[in-house]
């Protein structure tokens, strides 16, 4: 009955049939005036809750939660929106003023020879929905920089024969690797760090680029797959 109604008002030439569908628009989208004083005063205080809200769960709660379950000397950590997920068997080591995303995720290689690794170093950025996956190991250096969606895939998941897929077997240790991103290094915005690769000091990796082998100290990569594409001048000192 009451889809009849709807595709009768929607589709139907009638001049009463438009009128009604016009009305059953206004009653289902009601709109009230804004008031700028009330309403100017009220989003200020609304954005400002929220602000307190949020700083007291970083504070109290969430900060805590994650420096329990981590290693490292992990002082000043700064987490912002919310707690990071933490997947498999995996050692985390942080060390200090580190800032990080609480939309991230991190997860180990289940492995009967070891558990996977996760270093972070002092004053590293790890940004807004970063995803490590961790086959042995994942070394962040000193002073790098990860932006938004960066995703370190030192493990596929899946074995690379079909069969063995549909059988749902683990990946090989052919397709694990470690990552290792030394100091001072910057990833753009989506970039994807394959198992195996070595980024070196101080180089920069351009967004949406797809890292498949070592890029050298100093130097810009970017493209599917990252290619050199300029060199670093460096300050020489007197």
């Amino acid at each position: 009955m009451v889809i009849s109604l709807k595709t009768w008002l929607k589709n139907s030439d009638s001049a009463l049939a438009k009128q009604l569908f016009k009305l059953a628009k206004k009653v289902r989208n009601p709109q009230m005036i804004v008031i700028p004083g009330i309403h100017n005063l009220l989003f200020k205080l609304h954005h400002f809750l929220i602000i307190l809200f949020s700083e007291l769960l970083r504070v109290f709660y969430y900060t805590p939660l994650f420096k329990s379950q981590v290693g490292g000397s992990k002082k000043r950590l700064s987490l912002y929106c919310g707690l990071p997920q933490m997947l498999g068997p995996l050692n985390v080591d942080i060390g200090d003023d580190v800032r990080m995303s609480g939309i991230s995720t991190f997860c180990g290689r289940y492995c009967d020879s070891h558990v996977a690794t996760l270093k972070i170093g002092n004053n590293v950025d790890v940004g807004w929905q970063n995803a490590f996956s961790i086959g042995t190991t994942i070394e962040l250096h000193d002073d790098v920089r990860l932006a938004g969606r960066v995703f370190l895939a030192g493990f596929p998941g899946h074995p690379i024969d079909a069969k063995a897929r549909a059988q749902g077997l683990p990946d090989n240790e052919s397709q694990i690797g470690s990552i290792i991103i030394k100091k001072g290094a910057w990833l753009g915005t989506g970039v994807t760090v394959l198992a195996g690769v070595t980024i070196g000091e101080g180089a920069i990796i351009g967004a949406g680029s797809v890292v498949t082998k070592d890029v050298p100290a100093f130097t810009i990569a970017a493209g599917n797959p990252a290619k050199i594409v300029k060199q670093i001048p460096q300050e020489v000192t007197v």
